[in-house]
């Protein structure tokens, strides 16, 4: 069968792509996901977001060793399922700096600075506190506040913030981002309101629109310079399906530049040694990659209002109980609790560190150090305890995706080279020693029994040992198919690849540089704009 419009991936961009392209009852749409349905219940309860990881809706990727990181290879958990990564992150709602955007229009993405791009974020959204000039009501997609449950810790951070000289901001999506506050997220009546809910299910019954799942794209079809169609794996047996109009990929930071290397389009000498009949040669697919990274100090607590205690077998039964019957109490919310965006220094432009607050214990040094392995979930500390994570907004470190054989269900090589830049080492330490003044405020003391780090030494590079054995990066990777004018932009700034007809990128790989906070709300903005450049090209 021939299709209008193919799209690889139905994650944050792609869902959205799969809505909006199939509102016109005139074209036909195959969606095509390599993971299953999103029937997994863990996905719909914002607080067994931790349950996901090394599951079978988690591609489980790891990087390279690090060299910069004590040699470690670090997880990267990404959503192999219906709604993508929106099924199976942390629902943070968190746009960026307006400035980000503006930066991208001035590195040759056109038409993506802040003003242009504002109103893709207010035409999906419906939020239910803000309605102003920054804000859309009536959108698809549900953004909240988490108000059905909210620790006595949350609001003790916000409190010692501010004890700083940390501003409140009650809306960092608004005129402000620089402050403390609660987050915002893509929760609605208490469920995680992922793309998949918001924008793919509703439309199922379309007629044009097709989804298939559990289903494998080996490469796009290219002749003659122009995208024909793909060529997929599903239930064991290769076929190949046309396409009329565009092949949209989809597939993530990760996924999008494997399937254009697989499809003939990248590095000449890469291809080569794999084997690959080079179709186009584009030497920055899989370039650019960078990420957000974070490392935590944790404290003991005499409050029992932790997930540490709600995820104890009585306590979570009690709770599951409490959140069938009236969706309210701990299961209601994402360990991401409260959160603050500052400046390292005052002669930064915009902040440069995001403070995450989670009302978990997350172990003490040799916990954490344990990396990967911890973050398996049966292996979370059972103590009461809440942890505060410094994050770098604007890592200066730079990698690549590449292959690592020509089959296209090998995971790839993920080479980020995280604390590579010495900027990047330099501003975590501090910005954990501005954490552990927060955590330290007054606010706390009632609540605080016990601070985990530093143990021995008060020096920077204790901590930044402490760092180097503990730091993981926050799952935003972005960059690898970027936007922009110059030799290594991989699509132009309306998203088509470079030399190739009817084949463009709409997820985070098009990102020229990360934006400054949790990428999801990005990537559904990117989603929303794709669709109307798609629409105006037809």
């Amino acid at each position: 069968k021939m299709y209008d419009y193919i799209i690889i991936g139905a994650g944050s961009a792609g869902c959205v792509l799969a809505n909006r392209l199939s509102e016109d009852p005139s074209v036909s749409v195959l969606l095509v996901e390599a993971g299953g349905k999103d029937t997994k219940m863990e996905i719909h309860i914002p607080a067994a977001y931790g349950q996901l990881n090394y599951s079978n809706v988690d591609w489980g990727y790891f990087t390279e060793p690090q060299t910069h990181v004590d040699g470690r290879r670090m997880y990267q958990p990404r959503g192999k399922t219906l709604g993508g990564s929106s099924s199976t992150n942390a629902m943070a709602y968190v746009r960026g700096h307006r400035d980000d955007y503006d930066i991208w229009a001035k590195m040759g993405a056109t038409g993506w600075n802040y003003d242009a791009i504002l109103p893709y974020f207010k035409k999906s959204e419906h939020n239910e506190q803000f309605n102003d000039a920054f804000h859309g009501q009536g959108g698809l997609l549900n953004v909240t506040a988490a108000t059905r449950y909210r620790t006595e810790l949350a609001e003790a951070f916000i409190r010692a913030c501010v004890e700083k000289g940390i501003p409140k901001t009650p809306d960092y999506n608004g005129s402000q981002q620089e402050g403390v506050g609660h987050f915002q997220f893509t929760i609605k009546d208490g469920k995680r309101h992922s793309t998949a809910s918001a924008f793919l299910k509703p439309v199922l019954g379309r007629k044009n629109l097709t989804v298939f799942t559990n289903t494998t794209v080996k490469q796009v079809l290219i002749k003659n310079d122009r995208a024909v169609g793909i060529e997929i794996l599903r239930g064991g047996k290769s076929e190949n399906i046309s396409v009329k109009k565009e092949v949209i990929l989809s597939a993530g930071a990760f996924g999008s530049p494997q399937i254009l290397m697989l499809s003939g389009i990248g590095s000449k000498a890469e291809l080569k040694q794999h084997g690959i009949a080079l179709k186009r040669e584009l030497e920055g697919v899989g370039k650019n990659l960078h990420d957000h990274l974070m490392a935590g100090i944790s404290c003991l607590t005499s409050s029992a209002q932790t997930m540490n205690n709600a995820l104890k077998p009585l306590n979570q039964i009690r709770h599951l109980i409490n959140y069938a019957l009236s969706k309210q109490g701990p299961l209601t919310i994402s360990p991401l609790e409260t959160n603050a965006f500052i400046k390292s220094d005052p002669s930064v432009s915009q902040p440069d560190l995001q403070l995450f607050f989670v009302p978990f214990h997350m172990g003490n040094e040799d916990d954490l150090a344990k990396g990967t392995e911890f973050y398996k979930p049966d292996t979370y500390p059972k103590t009461n305890g809440f942890t505060s994570l410094p994050v770098l907004l604007q890592p200066e470190s730079r990698g690549f995706v590449g292959l690592r054989s020509n089959d296209p269900t090998a995971a790839p090589i993920i080479q980020p080279n995280y604390m590579m830049a010495e900027n990047d080492r330099t501003l975590l330490v501090k910005g954990f020693k501005i954490v552990k003044d927060i955590l330290m405020g007054n606010a706390f003391d009632s609540l605080r029994t016990n601070i985990n780090f530093p143990q021995k030494s008060d020096s920077d590079e204790a901590i930044l040992a402490h760092i180097r054995r503990t730091v993981e990066c926050v799952y935003h990777p972005v960059g690898t198919c970027k936007m922009g004018q110059d030799e290594l932009s991989v699509v132009d700034e309306n998203l088509c690849v470079r030399g190739i007809e009817g084949l463009r990128v709409v997820d985070a790989s098009v990102m020229p540089r990360i934006v400054s906070g949790n990428t999801n709300a990005a990537c559904i903005m990117i989603g929303e704009k794709g669709a109307d450049l798609i629409k105006m090209s037809a």
